[in-house]
């Protein structure tokens, strides 16, 4: 289906692996030009190369720490004209309030939950300029399913839900659509390297570590495709009357009351 995206452009944070890369690939089948950020500049470059290779788009990546203070500023200096920004980049470690340390809650915080507020405030008031845009926040269904173990994870995605429907419930008025997507497990390379250190653990074997989905809804984890999907149906003029509103895509995880 032709999305209506072509000559569109999008960043991505976050977009050099995992569910980023699914992102920046679907949209640039659909003709998005990108812009990737990230830490790492090599992984960034890989994404470049794997991303030209499938379509005959524009790909510039900006390898840089969004944790910074004033980084957000500066991408938007460098990178004002965009039409998608998808925030992506981050996450936070498992652990109970005595396990999770001020400096540990603070770093994670710094980046995705300060990351998005600081990205989403230099790109609103770009695109409430130009009375067109459009904001879709990945956060996690942790947000929802409260949990002790994932505390700082939990509070920070919560807390996201809740600037995303602030920002998105105003930004109509703005010619502007602010909306999020709370993902569950999805078989992304970091998800698979934990559940194999798992597998080891429990069963002394890593390569056991597909026993450890059949818990999971459909007895799997999402694919990173699945949500990239989502992701660019909202991004498209088919979601133009979509805003304030946060999707979670994790097999009904949620409403069972349960995230394991």
């Amino acid at each position: 289906m032709d999305m209506g995206l072509a000559g569109r452009t999008a960043l991505i944070t976050g977009g050099s692996k995992g569910i980023g890369l699914a992102i920046a690939e679907m949209l640039a089948l659909e003709g998005c030009h990108l812009h990737l950020v990230a830490r790492q500049q090599a992984d960034l470059e890989a994404a470049r190369d794997k991303l030209l290779s499938i379509a005959k788009v524009d790909v510039h990546v900006h390898a840089m720490d969004l944790a910074e203070r004033c980084s957000a500023a500066r991408l938007a200096a460098q990178v004002p004209q965009i039409d998608i920004l998808v925030n992506n980049a981050g996450s936070i470690p498992r652990g109970t309030l005595e396990e999770i340390d001020e400096d540990r809650w603070r770093q994670a915080w710094d980046l995705k939950v300060f990351g998005y507020i600081n990205m989403s405030r230099e790109y609103y008031r770009l695109m409430k300029a130009r009375r067109n845009g459009v904001i879709i926040n990945i956060l996690g269904n942790g947000g929802e399913a409260l949990d002790a173990g994932y505390i700082a994870g939990g509070a920070g995605n919560a807390a996201l839900m809740a600037f995303t429907r602030a920002l998105g419930g105003q930004s109509a008025k703005d010619g502007i659509r602010v909306v999020g997507v709370n993902p569950g497990p999805v078989a992304t390379e970091r998800l698979i390297g934990l559940m194999q250190k798992e597998a080891g653990t429990r069963f002394g074997d890593p390569s056991r570590w597909q026993e450890l989905e059949k818990g999971f809804p459909f007895g799997r984890a999402a694919t990173v495709e699945e949500i990239a999907s989502t992701v660019v149906l909202l991004a498209s003029d088919r979601s133009s009357y979509t805003t304030g509103t946060v999707f979670t895509i994790d097999g009904g995880m949620v409403n069972r009351g349960s995230l394991i």
